[in-house]
């Protein structure tokens, strides 16, 4: 959670736009690439990075994180000293995104061995920091730029993030080989079944179920990124709201969205995996479908913030349906290959509102055409849920999937 409230901050990042762009005298979405290439290079370097994590263990990977990421932030404070605009893009979203990246799996990959038992509940438990560190660290962020000025705020930061991080994976450590906890037994649980198989990031590539769950991924992702990047002139365009109005519902979305990701991976323990997605995407095709159709202030919010909570759930279940379908002998490097569609659905989603909304001047075809799009999503997690189903059901040494 340490590491996970520290990097989440870049959730806050709109509390840098507009100091920032006054520097460099740029429009605020000139200055918003640097959050945009930092989103990439956490999916890429949770990507390409994710087999190195296994291999050198948390505790390297932690602490690797952590110089990235500090550096980045502090960096940056150089960079607008200097008045470079090339140097904040390389260090908020070259040197900082690689720290994202890293700090990003190295806990979930360590949580799901440790905890195999409750896997969505401890993974939740990380990543609902991810979330709600916005929260914290937004108005952090204004107060210091307010009372020590925008460089000193970012060496600040920097050096804060450093100490969380570096503290943080010092005690991060693998579990024992074998390890089980005091009493867990999966073939006797009524719960908890066996992972469907233990095998590497290669051979998961070879996996039908691996295209299913990025699929699925990727566009929870891409929907959920465009309507968090989209609210406040949504909330002023439908229900008539002030921009400080709408920047209060902005707030409540952090809430929602961390909320969600300790709500819905807890559940999943329970549901089951598969279970969980399916709920997702049924709600948001009808929730993107008929949310433009909604006058009512409570309904509008009541589903939209529902929506949230299924964006940062998906975040959250993620890592312990990885488990359950691939194993934990590479968890780490097939976590980074599906988290590579954050970096494209971060791009995708927000460029997608924008154009069908600029082109067809209308709410209502925009989010009808997420709703198309969860179709998709539906389509697929069903097919996961029946060839999941096949796989235990029709594997003589373990129990049926829970449904």
């Amino acid at each position: 959670m340490g590491i996970h409230i520290s990097i989440g901050s870049v959730y806050a990042y709109s509390v840098i736009t507009n100091p920032v762009k006054d520097v460099f005298d740029v429009e605020g979405s000139t200055i918003k690439w640097a959050f945009k290439l930092a989103i990439l290079f956490l999916g890429l370097s949770a990507a390409f990075l994710g087999p190195w994590v296994e291999k050198v263990g948390p505790k390297i990977s932690g602490t690797t994180a952590g110089l990235f990421y500090g550096i980045g932030i502090i960096g940056s404070g150089l960079a607008v000293h200097l008045e470079s605009l090339v140097l904040f893009y390389a260090c908020y979203g070259v040197i900082g995104g690689i720290g994202l990246g890293l700090g990003y799996i190295t806990p979930v990959s360590t949580l799901v061995k440790w905890f195999p038992d409750k896997r969505g509940l401890a993974t939740g438990m990380a990543i609902m920091g991810f979330g709600f560190s916005a929260l914290i660290f937004g108005p952090v962020m204004q107060s210091l730029f307010e009372s020590v000025g925008i460089i000193n705020a970012f060496y600040i930061l920097g050096v804060v993030y450093l100490v969380l991080i570096l503290t943080s994976a010092r005690y991060i450590e693998r579990p024992p080989e074998g390890y089980r906890p005091k009493g867990f037994n999966p073939e006797n649980s009524s719960m908890v079944k066996a992972d469907l198989c233990n095998i590497t990031a290669k051979e998961a590539l070879n996996n039908k179920r691996f295209y299913f769950i990025w699929i699925m991924m990727f566009i929870n992702i891409t929907c959920g990124i465009a309507i968090i990047a989209a609210t406040s002139p949504m909330m002023q365009e439908k229900l008539l709201y002030t921009p400080m109005q709408a920047a209060a519902i902005v707030g409540l979305i952090g809430v929602f969205n961390g909320l969600g990701r300790i709500l819905w991976s807890g559940l999943s323990d329970y549901l089951g995996r598969p279970n969980t997605y399916v709920i997702f995407f049924t709600f948001q095709v009808l929730a993107f479908y008929f949310l433009p159709q909604i006058n009512s202030e409570l309904i509008f919010l009541i589903i939209l913030f529902t929506v949230i909570t299924m964006y940062g759930g998906g975040f959250a279940t993620l890592p312990a349906f990885l488990g359950d379908l691939f194993g934990t002998k590479q968890f780490g490097a097939i976590h980074g290959l599906v988290l590579a569609g954050w970096a494209l659905a971060g791009i995708v989603g927000p460029t997608i509102y924008d154009v069908v909304k600029n082109t067809t001047g209308s709410l209502d075809v925009t989010l009808k055409v997420f709703s198309g799009l969860f179709l998709i999503a539906l389509a697929v997690s069903l097919l996961m849920k029946r060839s999941v189903n096949l796989e235990y059901n029709q594997s003589k040494n373990k129990p049926a999937l829970q449904t």
